[in-house]
């Protein structure tokens, strides 16, 4: 299927690794103008270099700047003042008790989940729609609807991204702009890959065998008893974000594995 992306510029925020890096692969090879975006001028090279490497005509650059704070997304504003695509992928995530996150930890939080994508898209929403077309997708999880005990400032981040892309598909109506959520599930992000490998040897057994207990004891209501890849996601996020898609608007759409439960 042609995706109709040639011509297309997407800015992916957080994407030298895992979740984003994929998107940002899958929208060059769509024939997309990819802007990878990072922290690390370092990480922000070799994530370009991979993707010029597997896509020998890739239109790709890059800008090193911390999304997850106000300079920063002044910084990138500065090299990128337009997109029709933004993906509003960057996150973290730390397991811990409810009773040990702190108001630091609170706070920390939201202006990196929240605040970056309600900070881009004040930005690059509003020439989308006076150009008539443009995406915006936030990256989400399936912890904003399942909020995980383990780990609840996490998931409240993700069911506000989920309200915040809502309300801004609101403000697109009768225009060719949408903003979408994608809701992963538990996804072999590099995060995820240091953290099984770091335990597996911490206890002495395979990781195998690691990540059965996690899907029998953390998250049991999974259909596929594994972890996605990042390139399963990434293919939503892709579709989502082209031309192809102009029916979807202001959804919620789920690459979970089957762990959410209800049927809407």
């Amino acid at each position: 299927m042609d995706l109709k992306l040639h011509g297309k510029s997407a800015l992916v925020s957080g994407s030298t690794a895992g979740i984003g890096f994929a998107i940002a692969l899958g929208l060059a090879q769509e024939g997309a103008s990819v802007i990878i975006n990072g922290r690390s001028e370092e990480r922000v090279a070799q994530a370009i270099a991979k993707i010029k490497h597997s896509t020998l005509d890739a239109n790709v650059s890059g800008v090193v700047a911390d999304t997850g704070t106000a300079s920063g997304v002044e910084k990138l504003f500065q090299e990128v003042p337009h997109v029709d695509i933004l993906i509003n992928n960057l996150g973290i995530y730390e397991p811990k008790t409810f009773f040990d996150i702190t108001d630091k930890d609170w706070l920390n939080i939201f202006e990196v989940n929240v605040l970056s994508g309600v900070r881009l898209s004040r930005q690059y929403l509003q020439k989308q729609l006076e150009q008539n077309w443009g995406r915006i997708i936030f990256i989400s999880s399936e912890s904003g609807i399942q909020i995980p005990v383990e780990m609840i400032h996490y998931g409240t981040t993700k069911t506000a991204q989920l309200a915040i892309a809502r309300g801004l598909a609101e403000m697109t109506v009768g225009t060719g702009v949408t903003v979408n959520s994608v809701l992963p599930g538990p996804t072999r992000s590099e995060g995820v890959e240091e953290f099984m490998t770091n335990l597996a040897q911490e206890r002495g057994i395979d990781r195998a065998e690691i990540e059965a207990e996690f899907f029998q004891n953390v998250r049991p209501s999974s259909l596929i008893k594994r972890f996605a890849t990042n390139e399963e996601v990434a293919a939503i996020v892709v579709y989502l974000s082209s031309p192809v898609a102009s029916a979807t608007n202001g959804a919620a759409l789920r690459v979970d594995g089957g762990v959410i439960r209800s049927i809407v």
